[in-house]
Protein backbone atom coordinates (compact mmCIF):
# COMPACT_ATOMS: atom_id res chain seq x y z
CA UNK A 1 0.00 0.00 0.00
CA UNK A 2 1.16 3.69 -0.91
CA UNK A 3 1.03 6.68 1.13
CA UNK A 4 -2.05 9.20 0.50
CA UNK A 5 -1.53 11.37 -2.02
CA UNK A 6 0.47 14.56 -1.17
CA UNK A 7 -1.47 17.76 -1.85
CA UNK A 8 0.80 20.17 -3.69
CA UNK A 9 0.65 23.95 -4.72
CA UNK A 10 -0.49 23.72 -8.55
CA UNK A 11 1.52 26.72 -9.91
CA UNK A 12 4.63 25.35 -8.33
CA UNK A 13 6.41 23.04 -10.79
CA UNK A 14 7.84 20.56 -7.99
CA UNK A 15 4.34 20.49 -6.60
CA UNK A 16 2.56 19.39 -10.16
CA UNK A 17 5.31 16.44 -10.33
CA UNK A 18 4.83 15.23 -7.41
CA UNK A 19 1.43 15.53 -7.91
CA UNK A 20 2.25 13.21 -10.90
CA UNK A 21 4.07 10.75 -8.76
CA UNK A 22 1.39 10.63 -6.32
CA UNK A 23 -0.71 9.94 -9.25
CA UNK A 24 1.34 6.89 -9.92
CA UNK A 25 0.92 5.91 -6.76
CA UNK A 26 -2.50 5.88 -6.52
CA UNK A 27 -2.77 4.25 -9.91
CA UNK A 28 -0.99 1.19 -8.36
CA UNK A 29 -2.48 0.91 -5.35
CA UNK A 30 -5.63 0.28 -7.24
CA UNK A 31 -4.54 -1.57 -9.36
CA UNK A 32 -4.79 0.51 -13.10
CA UNK A 33 -1.86 0.33 -15.48
CA UNK A 34 -0.08 4.14 -14.86
CA UNK A 35 0.52 5.19 -17.95
CA UNK A 36 0.69 9.13 -19.42
CA UNK A 37 -2.88 9.23 -20.84
CA UNK A 38 -4.36 7.38 -17.18
CA UNK A 39 -2.11 10.16 -14.98
CA UNK A 40 -3.03 12.75 -17.32
CA UNK A 41 -6.67 12.08 -17.26
CA UNK A 42 -7.04 11.63 -13.17
CA UNK A 43 -5.07 15.14 -13.27
CA UNK A 44 -6.80 16.89 -15.35
CA UNK A 45 -3.61 18.11 -17.45
CA UNK A 46 -1.79 17.36 -20.36
CA UNK A 47 -0.19 14.44 -21.63
CA UNK A 48 3.09 16.57 -22.16
CA UNK A 49 3.46 18.28 -19.12
CA UNK A 50 2.64 14.46 -17.46
CA UNK A 51 4.93 12.97 -20.08
CA UNK A 52 8.12 15.47 -19.04
CA UNK A 53 7.62 15.04 -15.69
CA UNK A 54 7.74 11.09 -15.77
CA UNK A 55 10.88 11.33 -18.43
CA UNK A 56 12.70 13.18 -15.77
CA UNK A 57 11.94 10.89 -12.90
CA UNK A 58 12.90 8.26 -15.19
CA UNK A 59 16.26 9.58 -16.06
CA UNK A 60 16.85 10.19 -12.04
CA UNK A 61 15.92 6.44 -11.85
CA UNK A 62 12.72 7.15 -9.41
CA UNK A 63 9.99 5.55 -12.05
CA UNK A 64 10.76 2.87 -14.53
CA UNK A 65 8.41 2.27 -17.71
CA UNK A 66 7.88 -0.74 -18.87
CA UNK A 67 7.73 -2.41 -22.49
CA UNK A 68 3.58 -1.75 -22.33
CA UNK A 69 4.42 2.22 -21.37
CA UNK A 70 3.16 2.13 -18.30
CA UNK A 71 4.92 3.28 -15.24
CA UNK A 72 5.84 1.79 -12.13
CA UNK A 73 8.13 3.27 -8.68
CA UNK A 74 12.32 2.13 -8.52
CA UNK A 75 13.07 -0.59 -6.08
CA UNK A 76 14.98 2.24 -4.49
CA UNK A 77 11.44 3.91 -3.36
CA UNK A 78 10.30 0.65 -2.14
CA UNK A 79 13.85 -0.62 0.06
CA UNK A 80 13.89 3.01 1.34
CA UNK A 81 10.42 3.07 2.77
CA UNK A 82 11.50 -0.33 4.22
CA UNK A 83 14.13 0.82 6.32
CA UNK A 84 12.47 3.78 7.44
CA UNK A 85 9.75 1.25 8.64
CA UNK A 86 12.52 -0.58 10.50
CA UNK A 87 13.41 2.40 12.15
CA UNK A 88 10.55 3.95 13.03
CA UNK A 89 9.66 0.40 14.65
CA UNK A 90 12.45 0.88 16.89
CA UNK A 91 11.63 4.40 17.87
CA UNK A 92 7.85 4.92 17.85
CA UNK A 93 7.11 0.88 18.39
CA UNK A 94 8.66 1.53 21.94
CA UNK A 95 6.74 4.80 22.77
CA UNK A 96 3.79 2.96 21.69
CA UNK A 97 4.76 0.35 23.83
CA UNK A 98 5.29 2.43 26.66
CA UNK A 99 1.94 4.60 26.30
CA UNK A 100 -0.57 1.43 26.48
CA UNK A 101 1.64 -0.47 29.63
CA UNK A 102 1.13 2.97 31.48
CA UNK A 103 -2.51 3.04 30.41
CA UNK A 104 -3.38 -0.68 31.56
CA UNK A 105 -0.54 -1.53 33.88
CA UNK A 106 0.15 -4.77 32.20
CA UNK A 107 3.49 -5.97 30.19
CA UNK A 108 3.56 -5.13 26.31
CA UNK A 109 5.34 -6.77 23.88
CA UNK A 110 6.03 -5.93 19.72
CA UNK A 111 6.59 -9.81 18.09
CA UNK A 112 7.34 -10.56 14.04
CA UNK A 113 6.58 -13.67 13.01
CA UNK A 114 9.88 -16.40 11.82
CA UNK A 115 8.95 -18.92 9.90
CA UNK A 116 6.48 -20.89 12.43
CA UNK A 117 7.22 -18.66 15.42
CA UNK A 118 7.53 -15.89 16.83
CA UNK A 119 10.31 -13.22 18.00
CA UNK A 120 9.75 -10.52 20.56
CA UNK A 121 12.04 -7.50 19.46
CA UNK A 122 10.48 -4.64 21.80
CA UNK A 123 8.84 -4.56 25.07
CA UNK A 124 7.27 -2.49 28.04
CA UNK A 125 7.50 -3.69 31.46
CA UNK A 126 5.80 -1.80 34.13
CA UNK A 127 6.56 -1.89 37.57
CA UNK A 128 3.30 -3.52 38.19
CA UNK A 129 3.82 -6.32 35.83
CA UNK A 130 4.48 -10.13 37.47
CA UNK A 131 6.59 -10.65 33.92
CA UNK A 132 10.38 -11.82 34.92
CA UNK A 133 13.44 -10.89 33.04
CA UNK A 134 12.88 -9.66 29.59
CA UNK A 135 11.26 -11.23 26.44
CA UNK A 136 13.38 -9.69 24.01
CA UNK A 137 14.76 -12.47 21.42
CA UNK A 138 12.28 -15.19 22.94
CA UNK A 139 10.82 -17.33 20.39
CA UNK A 140 7.21 -19.04 20.93
CA UNK A 141 5.69 -21.59 19.03
CA UNK A 142 3.14 -19.62 16.43
CA UNK A 143 0.80 -21.81 17.01
CA UNK A 144 -0.02 -20.71 20.80
CA UNK A 145 1.06 -17.21 20.84
CA UNK A 146 -1.15 -14.07 20.41
CA UNK A 147 1.27 -13.08 17.96
CA UNK A 148 0.92 -15.49 15.68
CA UNK A 149 -2.37 -15.57 15.24
CA UNK A 150 -1.84 -11.40 15.09
CA UNK A 151 0.58 -11.63 12.43
CA UNK A 152 -1.40 -14.33 10.19
CA UNK A 153 -4.69 -11.50 10.05
CA UNK A 154 -4.02 -11.27 6.56
CA UNK A 155 -2.72 -14.28 5.95
CA UNK A 156 -4.87 -16.68 3.54
CA UNK A 157 -6.26 -20.13 5.09
CA UNK A 158 -3.69 -21.74 2.19
CA UNK A 159 -0.81 -20.02 3.31
CA UNK A 160 -1.68 -20.72 7.51
CA UNK A 161 -1.34 -24.32 5.89
CA UNK A 162 2.18 -23.54 4.51
CA UNK A 163 2.98 -22.23 7.36
CA UNK A 164 2.57 -25.44 10.23
CA UNK A 165 3.16 -27.99 7.29
CA UNK A 166 5.21 -29.73 9.43
CA UNK A 167 4.22 -28.06 12.59
CA UNK A 168 3.38 -30.03 15.77
CA UNK A 169 0.77 -28.72 17.71
CA UNK A 170 1.94 -30.35 20.77
CA UNK A 171 0.34 -29.42 23.81
CA UNK A 172 1.78 -26.09 26.10
CA UNK A 173 -1.17 -25.47 27.86
CA UNK A 174 -4.44 -26.09 28.97
CA UNK A 175 -6.22 -24.57 25.88
CA UNK A 176 -3.74 -25.11 22.82
CA UNK A 177 -4.51 -25.62 19.18
CA UNK A 178 -4.90 -28.94 18.66
CA UNK A 179 -4.43 -28.66 14.86
CA UNK A 180 -4.09 -26.26 11.89
CA UNK A 181 -8.36 -26.14 11.54
CA UNK A 182 -8.39 -25.41 14.99
CA UNK A 183 -6.22 -22.27 14.81
CA UNK A 184 -7.77 -20.82 12.03
CA UNK A 185 -10.70 -21.14 13.96
CA UNK A 186 -9.80 -19.18 16.50
CA UNK A 187 -8.23 -16.51 13.80
CA UNK A 188 -11.16 -15.99 12.72
CA UNK A 189 -12.63 -15.44 16.08
CA UNK A 190 -10.11 -13.07 16.36
CA UNK A 191 -10.57 -11.27 13.08
CA UNK A 192 -14.64 -10.74 13.88
CA UNK A 193 -13.82 -9.56 17.52
CA UNK A 194 -10.92 -6.91 16.40
CA UNK A 195 -7.95 -8.72 18.11
CA UNK A 196 -6.71 -11.73 19.47
CA UNK A 197 -7.19 -13.71 22.40
CA UNK A 198 -5.29 -16.35 23.81
CA UNK A 199 -6.32 -17.85 26.83
CA UNK A 200 -3.92 -20.77 28.41
CA UNK A 201 -2.50 -21.81 25.16
CA UNK A 202 1.05 -20.74 25.49
CA UNK A 203 1.39 -21.39 29.59
CA UNK A 204 -1.11 -21.82 32.03
CA UNK A 205 -2.53 -19.29 33.59
CA UNK A 206 -1.07 -17.09 30.93
CA UNK A 207 -3.18 -14.72 29.44
CA UNK A 208 -3.12 -12.28 26.19
CA UNK A 209 -4.51 -9.91 23.72
CA UNK A 210 -2.87 -8.92 20.43
CA UNK A 211 -3.74 -6.67 17.16
CA UNK A 212 -1.87 -6.67 14.10
CA UNK A 213 0.12 -3.80 12.81
CA UNK A 214 0.48 -3.07 9.18
CA UNK A 215 3.13 -0.92 6.64
CA UNK A 216 2.61 1.17 4.27
CA UNK A 217 2.40 -1.91 2.05
CA UNK A 218 -0.85 -2.26 3.35
CA UNK A 219 0.67 -6.20 4.74
CA UNK A 220 0.99 -7.24 8.36
CA UNK A 221 4.49 -6.96 9.69
CA UNK A 222 3.83 -7.77 13.23
CA UNK A 223 1.85 -7.61 16.31
CA UNK A 224 1.50 -5.44 19.78
CA UNK A 225 0.70 -7.57 22.46
CA UNK A 226 -0.83 -7.24 26.39
CA UNK A 227 0.21 -10.04 28.24
CA UNK A 228 -0.31 -10.60 31.51
CA UNK A 229 -2.21 -13.39 34.31
CA UNK A 230 -5.66 -14.67 33.49
CA UNK A 231 -6.87 -13.31 36.81
CA UNK A 232 -5.83 -9.60 35.87
CA UNK A 233 -6.28 -9.67 32.27
CA UNK A 234 -9.30 -11.89 31.95
CA UNK A 235 -12.02 -9.39 33.56
CA UNK A 236 -10.34 -6.31 31.62
CA UNK A 237 -10.81 -8.44 27.77
CA UNK A 238 -12.53 -5.74 26.27
CA UNK A 239 -10.68 -2.82 27.61
CA UNK A 240 -7.65 -4.40 26.89
CA UNK A 241 -8.19 -5.75 23.24
CA UNK A 242 -9.63 -2.11 22.11
CA UNK A 243 -6.20 -0.32 23.59
CA UNK A 244 -4.31 -2.85 22.21
CA UNK A 245 -5.73 -2.52 18.72
CA UNK A 246 -5.95 1.05 19.10
CA UNK A 247 -2.16 0.93 19.66
CA UNK A 248 -1.28 -1.66 17.06
CA UNK A 249 -3.15 1.17 14.27
CA UNK A 250 -1.57 3.94 15.37
CA UNK A 251 1.82 2.04 14.92
CA UNK A 252 0.43 1.02 11.83
CA UNK A 253 -0.19 4.73 10.83
CA UNK A 254 3.45 5.64 11.67
CA UNK A 255 4.40 3.31 9.40
CA UNK A 256 2.55 4.65 6.19
CA UNK A 257 -0.26 2.22 6.53
CA UNK A 258 -3.95 4.27 5.18
CA UNK A 259 -7.35 2.53 4.32
CA UNK A 260 -10.18 1.94 7.38
CA UNK A 261 -10.04 -2.15 6.75
CA UNK A 262 -6.07 -1.92 7.84
CA UNK A 263 -6.50 0.97 10.45
CA UNK A 264 -10.23 -0.49 11.62
CA UNK A 265 -8.52 0.14 15.48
Amino acid sequence: MTPTPVTTAKSSSMGRGLDVLAALTDCLRHGRRATVLEIARSLGRERSQVSRSLAAYEASGLVVRAADRSYTLAWGWYAAAQDLSSKRIATHGLAVLEDLSSLLGEATFFSVLQGDATLTTLESLPSSSRMIGSWIGRSYPAYCSDAGRASLWDASPDEVRAIFAATEFSPQGPNTPTSVDDFLDRLDDDRKRGFAVVDQEAEPGLYSVAAPVWDFRGEVIGAVQVVGTRDSLQPRTADCGAACAAAAADLSRQLGATGSAVLSG
